[in-house]
């Protein structure tokens, strides 16, 4: 590499001006004050405007800082995707606190830990949520160590000694200005899901939430437009939500928050009755949308991101052949934003976007967005590594993360990759996940692709079981379609002209349901657990 010396250099004549969430936020009240949003509650439709959310936003701010919120501290949020939620994710960052969004779904004690070691100061609770969320003993007012509550109402639900949400807003001072920060300050924070040791906090700067932000609203990538009318589905504690509620504010994009109505039916009715034009969700979402009867109506989508585990090419045809709508997958991390790539088809491949081709590439990684940069560490398996402004370079208040990370620079994803023509990646699977069986590996990944094609298929997870002659085995755990009589040798047999002979599970389990992790991912760690104390729940 050329260096040169820095008396030799011409300083660019720009201005300096940072990176911030609040200019997404004043920007959407400047130019999209009367685009909607759409958020539902436990029993009602909420309707509002980016307007009214960012200035209610700088009342909420101004309020915090009344009551003693100053920069760097951690504010912590226990909530659906909500427009109460969405006030949080602009108010906090922007008056210089950090958002702290805390996983809904975590046990009494992974949240105890969680919201000590990020030091939270407050926390924003849903009403119909508040007793999920733990007491701490060192609940009560903002003096030194103490935790403030504060409800949000979405139900009839009251929690001693929380202070009200509305209260809060209506206290505050409408003409609040949000103040000038340095753009690599903290902005946001998110823990890990911490399946292997203790959940990890990755702080997101100003400056990478806006970066995130422009990468998302490329035309290659997400490419959201002001026309675009969005529902994350993608609950705002992942990483954000993909960073979607940012990204739509930034292209003034209608936004449609689902609150507590998770399930696919209400989901479908959402779509159909908001004309979605972009929802975000795991593949889980997605196959539960395939079983409903009557099929929902997606006329008004244009494109689905999916992403936080491989997607099956089997879901991305049927998408494709039943529904019409393109799933466009994405790959990232909590530690990269998340959006770190996405698979589009290269420009000027035969046959479209539907040709086996075609399917082959869809059903990959992608490429990386811009200012992502990739490579791949052969001596580390094969293992993707990232780096860029998008990208964490080290773990909040956690040194035993130092390993995640190599010596020059680069995240190590866990993840092992091949590059595929056109730089195009491609995951082979975890590196934990990986099946070796007689020295060779099988990818669990590639394996479950194969069998979600399997037409009375809903879900399957492939993990190592041991073996006395091959050392390991993959045992498939599989979920049938109802009224299926489909079995471990009907399974080997349409496998048999799609997977190598000696990647076909000698062990196959059917049964319920596939445990899924916090954010809707199979739960891995619980299917070993439970092929090795015989509690696998068997359908």
């Amino acid at each position: 590499m050329t260096t040169y010396e820095s008396s030799t250099a011409l300083e660019g004549l720009m201005m300096r001006t940072p990176l911030l969430v609040r200019s997404i936020a004043e920007r959407a009240e400047q130019l999209y004050a009367d685009r909607e949003i759409v958020s539902l509650t436990a029993t009602d439709v909420e309707r509002s405007s980016y307007g009214e959310v960012v200035g209610r936003a700088r009342r909420l701010a101004s309020a915090l800082h009344e009551l003693g919120i100053r920069p760097g501290d951690r504010v912590a949020t226990f909530g659906w995707n909500s427009r109460r939620h969405l006030e949080l994710y602009l108010a906090v960052p922007s008056m210089g606190a950090v958002l702290h969004t805390l996983n809904i779904r975590l046990f009494d004690d992974d949240l105890r830990y969680i919201v000590r070691h990020a030091e939270d100061r407050v926390i924003f609770l849903d009403a119909s949520l508040a007793e999920r969320m733990p007491r701490f003993a060192e609940q009560g007012g903002l003096a030194a160590g103490r935790i403030l509550e504060i409800l949000m109402p979405d139900a009839d639900t009251g929690r001693e000694g929380a202070l009200d949400y509305e209260a809060l807003i209506a206290s505050g001072d409408p003409g609040f200005e949000f103040p000038d920060l340095d753009e690599n300050s903290a902005a946001a924070m998110c823990y890990t899901s911490g399946t292997t040791g203790m959940p990890k906090g990755v702080v997101y700067s100003h400056r990478s939430a806006v970066l995130h932000s422009l990468l998302a609203n490329q035309a290659d990538a997400l490419g959201l437009r002001e026309r675009d009318t969005v529902l994350p589905i993608v609950p705002m504690f992942h990483a954000n939500a993909w960073g979607l509620p940012y990204a739509a504010a930034m292209a003034g994009s209608k936004l449609v928050l689902p609150g507590p109505h998770m399930d696919p039916a209400s989901l479908g009715r959402l779509i159909a009755d908001e004309q979605v034009t972009l929802a975000g969700a795991v593949p889980t979402i997605w196959q539960g949308m395939i079983q409903l009867d009557p099929p929902p109506d997606l006329s008004s989508i244009e494109r689905v991101a999916c992403g936080g585990s491989a997607v099956p090419e089997s879901l991305i045809r049927t998408f494709d052949q039943r529904f019409g709508v393109p799933i466009i997958q994405a790959w990232g991390m909590t530690e990269t934003s998340p959006l770190a790539s996405i698979s589009r088809v290269p420009a000027g491949r035969a046959g479209g976007t539907d040709s086996d081709e075609a399917y082959a590439i869809r059903a990959m990684q992608g490429r990386v967005v811009p200012l992502v940069e990739f490579r791949i560490d052969e001596e580390a398996g094969g293992e993707l590594q990232v780096r860029g402004p998008t990208i964490a370079r080290a773990y909040y208040n956690d040194d035993t993360g130092a390993e995640k990370f190599t010596e020059d620079g680069w995240l190590r994803t866990g993840d092992v990759a091949e590059i595929k023509d056109g730089a195009v990646i491609k995951l082979v699977d975890r590196t934990k996940d990986l099946v070796k069986s007689g020295g060779e590996w099988i990818s669990s990944v590639e394996l479950e692709n194969e069998i979600m094609a399997h037409p009375d298929v809903v879900e399957a997870a492939v993990v190592a079981v041991p073996d006395e002659r091959w050392s390991e085995r993959p045992c498939a755990c599989v979920v049938r379609r109802a009224g299926s009589a489909l079995d471990g040798d009907g399974l080997r047999e349409f496998l048999s002209t799609r997977v190598a002979k000696w990647w076909l599970p000698d062990r196959v389990e059917f049964i319920v349901e596939v445990p899924k992790t916090s954010v809707g991912k199979f739960n891995k760690k619980v299917l070993r657990a439970q092929l090795a104390d015989g509690t696998l729940d068997q359908g």
